[in-house]
């Protein structure tokens, strides 16, 4: 019984960004309507933050579902309709941020990180090493340290 339960919530839960996408939204043309679903899984609903707004039911993304529909149909290239979405709403509407002078630290921190961790790294072990050698030890110093170990 537990099996089929599970079965059962996998199936529901597969289905739940295909329903995001009312049937009246979708295009009658199937190559325009692949393109729409193509350039809606890039954009972020500004509602949920972390779904596309493909698979969001937020107001908010159907309303960017139908404006990207339009102006598909009103023949706008797929670059032109993220620049169009993107010049209202900000880059932070894109899933995927694109590189550039604004996210240059945004890509480029990870990297930076990892050179200044492995210098740090670097440095501190070779002071370490250099203050573990000593001055050699006197004979009555060895004699010392002889008869102490013997004991």
């Amino acid at each position: 019984m537990i099996r089929v339960l599970l079965a059962l919530c996998l199936c529901l839960a597969s289905l739940g960004p295909a329903l995001a996408v009312n049937p009246d939204e979708v295009l009658a043309d199937p190559a325009l309507e692949a393109r729409a679903r193509e350039i809606s899984a890039e954009l972020r609903c500004m509602v949920c933050q972390n779904q596309s707004i493909d698979d969001s039911n937020a107001e908010l993304a159907k309303d960017l579902r139908v404006l990207v529909r339009e102006r598909l149909k009103n023949g706008d290239s797929d670059e032109a309709v993220i620049n169009y979405i993107v010049s209202r709403y900000g880059d932070f509407v894109l899933l995927k941020p694109r590189f550039g002078a604004k996210t240059l630290i945004l890509w480029g921190m990870p990297v930076v990180l990892l050179l200044v961790g492995a210098g740090t790294i670097f440095f501190a072990a070779r002071r370490r090493g250099g203050r573990t050698a000593g001055a050699p030890l006197s004979d009555e110093e060895q004699a010392r340290l002889d008869k102490l170990m013997r004991s």
